[in-house]
């Protein structure tokens, strides 16, 4: 992402941020604004233009405008549930 978790430097970025504190994800980011290299490189990792990315257990899910789809039709709780990073909504109450 473009900054860090505490301070994000783009709306793309700081939306991924909240979508994930939202989801009561444990989380980690990664400043490509601090290395040029890695910012470089994970688009071509990724086959990905954009960024901030996002990657599940090491998977790529996809950038901002995907991971707030996938939140507002509940396929990213699923998912997060599915790879054990979230407890299923029952069990959260």
């Amino acid at each position: 992402m473009k900054g860090t978790r505490e301070a994000p430097q783009c709306g793309f970025s700081r939306a991924v941020v909240q979508v994930m504190e939202l989801q009561g994800v444990d989380f980690k980011t990664v400043n490509v604004l601090a290395d040029e290299e890695i910012r470089s490189g994970i688009k071509e990792y990724s086959s990905w233009p954009t960024i901030p990315q996002v990657y599940v257990k090491g998977e790529f899910v996809g950038g901002c405008d995907i991971v707030v789809n996938m939140m507002q039709s509940g396929e990213l709780t699923k998912l997060l549930v599915e790879k054990g990073l979230v407890a299923p909504e029952e069990e959260q109450k």
